[in-house]
């Protein structure tokens, strides 16, 4: 029997009673894994070899994760202070415990978000209290922490479940495949096999020469596996942009365009937000450092925004009498939010004089340092949109929402009103969440006042929202954290499978 000198080599090192995985089989015969994975399915064919295939589950820890199983977890070290300072008996500080914890940075949210869910105990108006009968060394994540750090394997799969939730371990799936030598196999050797050399590849050289006429060339197995092929395809949230977009333009609104890098002029002090205001400060923005100005300012239009802070718009307006300096107003950064664009447009600076009716709407990224968890990124896409008449009303603003989400089969709103320094009144959007059940903020609106406004030279109401669009896809799809869509975390098989469905 004549074969191809890799099949040869996979049937010599084969054996009937000792399944060989592909990878010791290549390690073997000096044939890469490709070539000896070809060889086999080759030989199981012809009936010479058993190839069977197992899925392996690999587990390991991510860094937070090695960290945690060093330092322990951040709800449990939070407990033991807890302890230490009393709250078992009388309520404590809940700002004393943590830092008696030595917890900064985004583990005291996570310390926060798991003290009660496992029962550690309460944590009511800044106050922390501590359950006496918790036992923090029976906690099953802090002991499957322990039992990965040191090599073994974990049984739980409800616990590994939490622990790959959390991204403190990483799970990898992969299939092995392995070679067993049957006995026709066995009869063949016996018999004496001939190895062949055959040529896999017609090459240019091959062509060139004239070999190709006297080689040998290897069959095709069509029923071999083929690789896998992912081609690009639409990201799912711009799926989702074009079709809000499709809506909003349905509904009679024009779209708007703008700077992504902007003066805080038009990002914040149109917007009637006071320079003190917290959200202001270096720690919140994107400042730029080079521009770190803007050039030029309309020298009416800060005038009267200026005006508006220092004394207020309208017979009840009174301003904030705080300090008000262009210089700041001059400062560029990432937009924080795309009611920039609005500013713009109602100013007249973008387009035409703006006269009412009039309906504009964007779907552009905001930026913030936000800290990063299931619904924040540092970067969004955000649903602004707006409409300026005569005589609106919170009603109005309502029915547009339902008219809006209704496009998307979300019929589930809620309100609830809220503070915004340049919308009065003011209301948050909640959708309800298709697989928890919970509901999620899913933007922010309101009518603008007459200190933003009258500044603008605006006449007529303007009614305001900016929606977020990853928040919109969640209740769309049904994805429970926001690193799934886009970001360094994002889940690729979720891309590449997940169907939008309006």
């Amino acid at each position: 029997m004549q074969l191809p000198t890799q099949q040869v080599a996979v049937l010599d090192a084969a054996s009937t009673d000792d399944p060989q995985r592909i990878e010791a089989l290549a390690a073997d015969t000096d044939y890469p894994p490709e070539t000896i994975a070809g060889a086999a399915l080759a030989l199981e064919a012809e009936g010479l070899v058993a190839v069977t295939e197992t899925t392996t589950t690999t587990v390991s820890l991510t860094d937070e994760g090695h960290a945690y199983a060093t330092d322990g977890l951040p709800e449990v070290r939070l407990y033991r202070a807890a302890l230490d300072a009393g709250a078992d008996d009388t309520p404590v500080e809940m700002g004393h415990v943590i830092g008696a914890a030595g917890l900064d940075g985004p583990q005291v949210d996570i310390a926060l978000s798991n003290y009660a869910r496992k029962g550690y105990g309460t944590i009511d108006s800044g106050a922390l209290a501590a359950d006496p009968d918790a036992d923090p060394d029976d906690d099953p994540e802090a002991n499957a922490l322990a039992t990965l750090a040191a090599g073994d394997t974990l049984a739980d799969d409800a616990v590994l479940d939490q622990l790959a939730s959390r991204d403190l371990v990483t799970v990898s799936e992969r299939t092995v495949r392995s070679v067993t030598l049957t006995e026709a196999g066995v009869t063949e050797l016996m018999a004496g096999v001939e190895a062949t050399d055959e040529v896999v590849e017609l090459t240019p050289e091959l062509l060139a020469s004239g070999e190709w006429a006297d080689v040998e060339f290897a069959d095709y197995n069509v029923a071999a596996d083929a690789a896998d092929h992912t081609p690009g395809k639409t990201h799912v949230l711009r799926q989702a942009a074009e079709r809000v977009t499709d809506v909003l333009v349905g509904m009679g609104f024009q779209e708007m365009a703008g700077p992504h890098v902007d003066a805080d002029f038009y990002i914040n002090d149109c917007l009637f937000m006071p320079q003190d205001h917290p959200a202001r400060n270096h720690w919140d923005r994107f400042a730029l450092s080079n521009p770190a100005r803007i050039d030029e300012l309309p020298d009416a239009l800060v005038e009267r925004v200026e005006r508006a802070h220092r004394e207020g718009a309208g017979d009840d307006g009174d301003g904030y009498h705080s300090p008000w300096d262009e210089d700041f107003a001059r400062a560029l950064a990432l937009r924080g939010h795309t009611t920039s664009l609005t500013a713009r447009h109602l100013a007249g600076l973008a387009d035409a004089d703006v006269e009412a009716p009039a309906r504009y709407f964007s779907v552009e990224k905001a930026y913030r340092n936000d800290t990063l968890d299931a619904t924040h990124l540092l970067e969004f896409f955000q649903i602004e949109g707006w409409v300026l008449a005569d005589d609106l009303s919170v009603r109005d603003l309502m029915g547009t929402f339902r008219e809006f989400y209704s496009q998307f089969g979300i019929h589930d709103l809620q309100f609830k009103p809220t503070y915004n320094p340049y919308t009065e009144p003011s209301f948050e959007l909640f959708g309800r969440h298709p697989e928890t059940g919970e509901l999620i903020e899913i933007g922010n609106s309101g009518i603008f006042r007459p200190e933003m406004l009258d500044p603008l030279d605006v006449d007529g109401d303007v009614m305001a929202w900016g929606l977020a669009l990853e928040r919109l896809l969640m209740l769309m799809t049904g994805f429970e954290d926001i690193r799934d869509v886009h970001g360094t975390l994002c889940d690729v098989g979720f891309l590449r499978n997940a169907e939008v469905v309006y």
